[in-house]
């Protein structure tokens, strides 16, 4: 299997950041490491391999990008600041990444993945930039990091401003009214998947019912469980990616 690592001084980050590139042709999937991961943990989880025979049939290229949590959502400063480094980390991979996979793959297509974190950023960055992607698959996904529960905390200690509601996608898309924003949406292939015993089964039923109130076509899969390990990622990924 093809496989390439790279690395650049990001101008949005204002550090160097990593990515590794499985593939060599197909639709170019950017997939997003879970919460403070790194570029390479899908690889090491064996989450890669298990997409080698699409991979090497040249059905998709995959994107592994790094995460910048520690810094923004994980870091240890005011809420204002997470989302304010979560947005530059967004620059990054609007001006940054995705250019970066256009010059190296001429597909009019685009998916947006990943689990648990990976899988907020995955939806969350789509929903705002629907022009850029094509279809989307989160799993194991909260899609307002204000909830909380006994294993995953409240990210914002009960801070609120714009910038949070604007990149809660539980929030913004109830109120979301731009009919040419929701077309945009509707074209896209939405698939949202969550183990029944998560603690974020609600959330995900929220959004589910905020997409379909909003007659945006999607999936929404329970796996039995709380499905919110690599040993269950390794089985969703051939099935949705």
């Amino acid at each position: 299997m093809r496989r390439v690592y790279n690395k650049w001084f990001s101008e949005s980050l204002s550090k160097e950041m990593e990515l590794l590139v499985f593939g060599y042709s197909g639709t170019p999937v950017l997939f997003f490491p879970p919460r403070t991961g790194r570029f390479y943990d899908y690889e090491n989880w064996g989450v890669i391999a298990a997409l080698q025979n699409k991979i090497e049939r040249g059905y998709i290229q995959v994107y592994c990008v790094d995460s910048n949590d520690i810094e923004s959502f994980y870091a240890a400063t005011h809420p204002a600041e997470k989302i304010s480094r979560h947005l530059q980390y967004e620059k990054y991979i609007v001006e940054e990444v995705l250019p970066y996979i256009r010059d190296r793959n001429p597909s009019s297509f685009t998916i947006s993945a990943g689990c648990s974190l990976g899988g907020y950023h995955a939806l969350n960055i789509a929903l705002k930039h629907p022009l850029e992607f094509t279809k989307i698959v989160s799993m194991s996904a909260r899609y307002d990091l204000s909830l909380s529960s006994s294993t995953f905390p409240n990210l914002f200690d009960g801070y609120y401003d714009e910038n949070i509601y604007y990149n809660m996608p539980s929030m913004y898309l109830p109120n979301l009214v731009d009919e040419i924003i929701l077309e945009s949406l509707r074209r896209m292939d939405i698939t949202l998947v969550i183990g029944k015993e998560d603690p974020f089964l609600p959330n995900n039923m929220h959004l589910s019912q905020c997409l379909s109130d909003k007659k945006i076509d999607h999936n929404l899969f329970i796996w039995d469980e709380e499905a919110h390990r690599p040993r269950y990622w390794r089985k969703m990924v051939p099935i949705y990616l």
